[in-house]
């Protein structure tokens, strides 16, 4: 009878410790508190790229006299992060945007997604500094 009663509480030990086992992470579990402060200080740092970044988007999008209205689109998106951030460093340690840490700058599709548009919209990092490539190869010299 002891066997049996050992037996049963070992299997109900092992059922209970791997019914109560979760290795999902939910689905804010990658915006933390640190990442929303280090997403402050990229838009106060770094938010100044957009000038020039919307300077080129614009004139590959519509030619060279469009230039005008990305210095334009590009300052406004440049205060936009400056207030963004500024507002995202002094709330970094409590979750703000429903109750999460994510951006609160997310712009609704027409089908009511989110969803990032870097172009309309702010994407959650700034631009990146420097010359982007192109082109997923490099030209290589064969003899």
């Amino acid at each position: 009878m002891k066997k049996l009663a050992l037996a049963f509480t070992l299997f109900a030990v092992a059922l209970t410790g791997t019914a109560s086992a979760d290795i999902q992470a939910p689905p804010g579990a990658d915006y933390t508190s640190n990442r929303k402060l280090g997403r402050a200080l990229s838009n106060i740092l770094y938010g100044f790229m957009e000038i020039p970044e919307q300077l080129v988007r614009r004139s590959r999008a519509n030619g060279r006299k469009a230039a005008t209205y990305g210095l334009v689109d590009g300052t406004s998106r440049t205060f936009r992060r400056l207030g963004y951030g500024f507002y995202e460093l002094v709330t970094f340690h409590c979750p703000t945007y429903r109750g999460t840490f994510k951006p609160p700058y997310e712009r609704c599709g027409q089908d009511g997604r989110i969803q990032m548009d870097p172009t309309n919209g702010l994407s959650e990092f700034p631009p990146q500094l420097g010359f982007e490539g192109e082109f997923s190869h490099v030209r290589t010299q064969t003899w």
